[in-house]
């Protein structure tokens, strides 16, 4: 069914097919809509579901955690602060092999005070060992949280779904909604491997001495390897209902390629436009937009890009000290790869600043008319001072 809806609402109608049994919120701008939906479905049993009110994002996730544990399905929301303040038990989280589902609504920190995007919020938990995907639309973001769930309970890892703050998560366009029972079909109800249960009492996060906790670790990092490969059949299952496919990464026009863009969120929507400018003037512009972070698709971005004269990585985020985390990221993937080509790393739309057509133009030029990256990261777009 076609609806016209704000990007948050369509997070919140994913959650509502979802079946989900326990919402825990506290409220953050960017990301309040989400949940401000989400308990007019509890409240009106639109959603059979129970709705916590909690005094802080750490108290959500603590009262997710239990929530899981104890074998229901769970959701939240937050944005940049929020994140920030639940870090630790993201952890925990991870850890227990829980797979909690969480709309991240990218937001700028503090300070200064900023409610725009960046997604260096985000990005800041990309080793908390949640799964994190990264939207461009608002059908995307519907389908992206159903896929969420299949595979963050196919694999027992929690899993992140990540929208650019008012671009995406206050902008209206037409989504197809999903009946229930199609959703039903590709996601069946959660069975926990294991779970609270006063008949059978035991232990769960007790202490681990060194001789059994490097394995636990490791079965994490199994845990997301498995993922990866895992995700493209349940792609293709929810293509086989839905008829919608968008892989963990996408090539645009990257086969004949001579710089090729690498983007995340709704930078990628403006850099299609202006692929079409500069391909129709005789330039061979692609681009790889990265879906999937964790686990980083390193032989679907080797792929991608092996053709490639040129790689430029627009980073709407920055780790201090190092360059834009998508850069870092791109230049792990290729150095072991025989050829690659250079990769230069670019900053823009730092707390919630326009990516214009035009910006993403001076990159190209920038690009193409360099023979190789004068740094790690140039910043792009700053004012004059």
């Amino acid at each position: 069914m076609k609806r016209v809806l704000e990007g948050s609402q369509a997070v919140a109608e994913a959650v509502r097919l979802a079946r989900v049994q326990v919402v825990s919120a506290y409220p953050i701008t960017p990301q309040t809509h989400i949940v401000e939906f989400l308990s007019e479905y509890c409240a009106s049993g639109t959603m059979n579901a129970r709705f916590l009110r909690v005094e802080s994002e750490h108290s959500c996730m603590a009262a997710l955690i239990g929530a899981q544990s104890a074998g229901v399905r769970t959701f939240t929301a937050t944005s940049g602060q929020g994140l920030a303040l639940m870090h630790e038990l993201l952890h925990w989280a991870a850890g227990a092999r829980l797979p909690i589902v969480m709309a991240e609504v990218n937001r700028a920190l503090a300070p200064g005070w900023n409610i725009w995007v960046d997604q260096t919020d985000s990005l800041a938990q990309r080793d908390t060992g949640w799964i994190q995907f990264y939207c461009e639309d608002g059908q995307e973001v519907i389908d992206t949280t159903l896929q969420a769930y299949r595979l963050a309970e196919s694999v027992a890892l929690p899993a992140m779904v990540v929208l650019d703050a008012f671009f995406l998560s206050h902008t209206y366009e037409p989504v197809d909604v999903p009946e229930q029972e199609e959703a039903d079909r590709f996601l069946p109800p959660y069975e926990a491997r294991f779970q609270l249960d006063t008949a059978a009492p035991c232990s769960f996060g007790p202490l681990v001495p060194p001789a059994v906790y490097m394995e636990m670790r490791h079965d994490i990092a199994k845990a997301m390897e498995t993922a990866l490969s895992r995700f493209p059949g349940i792609e293709n299952e929810y293509a086989a209902v839905f008829g919608r496919r968008y892989g963990v990464v996408e090539a645009i026009r990257c086969e004949d390629a001579e710089i090729v863009f690498v983007t995340s969120g709704t930078v990628t929507s403006t850099a299609r436009s202006l692929l079409e400018n500069l391909r129709s003037r005789g330039e061979r512009l692609g681009i790889l937009k990265i879906r999937l972070f964790r686990p980083f698709p390193v032989e679907a971005v080797r792929r991608a890009l092996g053709g490639a004269a040129k790689v430029a990585v627009i980073d709407r985020n920055f780790s201090f000290g190092a360059s834009g985390i998508f850069a870092q990221e791109v230049r792990a993937a290729l150095c072991n790869a025989p050829g690659h080509p250079p990769v230069f790393g670019f900053v823009a739309g730092i707390g919630g600043r326009d990516v214009t057509p035009e910006l993403l133009e001076e990159i190209y030029w920038k690009t193409k008319n360099s023979d190789a990256p004068e740094k790690e990261s140039v910043w792009i777009g700053l004012q004059e001072v």
